[in-house]
């Protein structure tokens, strides 16, 4: 919890940050239920990570060339320092590795990830939307789902479907993907930080209203 009272969240990122900006312009107002408190990549030249370090945030760029090549050893750091920043909620925007042990039991049902798909079809890459304009199908989407051991497998937190249109190019499609994910990833948060989440078996739905 920050000292304004808000659930402190990490972000992770691999990309230009489209998400990570509006996660950041969500929590830019003071209602908000969340406050991006760290920012950490997996590569060395990130321009979400940028993004990050001009607002300010505490930022860390760690390859896994820099646990000795371990991905378990370097979440393991990761996760140190993660709590170090006393991160709460940890929220996979863009982020292009799959999540080891020591993050998954340090912050075990509190983390997020948004996937350009609507789950379970075209998971598991990061060529969901190539994959939905080679196989023709009419609707996609983009799914906010919990992180846990199985790949983009977690209980599906909020989907939005997004119409295939003739002649949709890969770039086309995506910015219409996007431009949700944008909305939903935020609203997703908000439900988090609030204890608003509603679990029925794996169905999980974000309740109206106060926390």
């Amino acid at each position: 919890m920050t000292a304004c009272g808000r659930r402190a969240a990490g972000v992770l990122v691999s990309g230009a940050g489209t998400n990570l900006a509006a996660l950041l312009a969500a929590a830019a107002d003071p209602a908000y239920p969340a406050a991006i408190v760290a920012v950490a990549s997996n590569r060395r030249d990130c321009p979400a990570v940028r993004l990050a370090a001009a607002r300010g945030l505490p930022t860390l760029a760690l390859p896994t060339s820099r646990a000795g090549g371990d991905p378990v050893a370097r979440d393991a750091q990761l996760a140190g320092w993660l709590r170090s920043h006393g991160v709460e909620i940890l929220v996979c925007a863009g982020y292009d590795r799959i999540l080891q042990a020591p993050l998954l039991e340090a912050f075990r049902g509190r983390i997020l990830n948004v996937h350009p798909s609507l789950l379970p079809a075209f998971g598991g890459g990061m060529h969901a939307v190539e994959a939905a304009l080679a196989h023709g199908v009419r609707v996609t989407g983009c799914t906010v789902h919990l992180v846990d051991e199985e790949v983009d497998a977690g209980p599906i937190v909020a989907q939005e479907a997004v119409a295939v249109l003739p002649g949709d190019t890969t770039e086309r499609l995506r910015e219409r993907i996007h431009a949700v994910e944008w909305r939903l990833l935020p609203e997703a948060l908000a439900g988090l930080a609030t204890g608003r989440l509603v679990r029925d078996g794996r169905r999980l739905t974000i309740r109206e209203g106060g926390g």
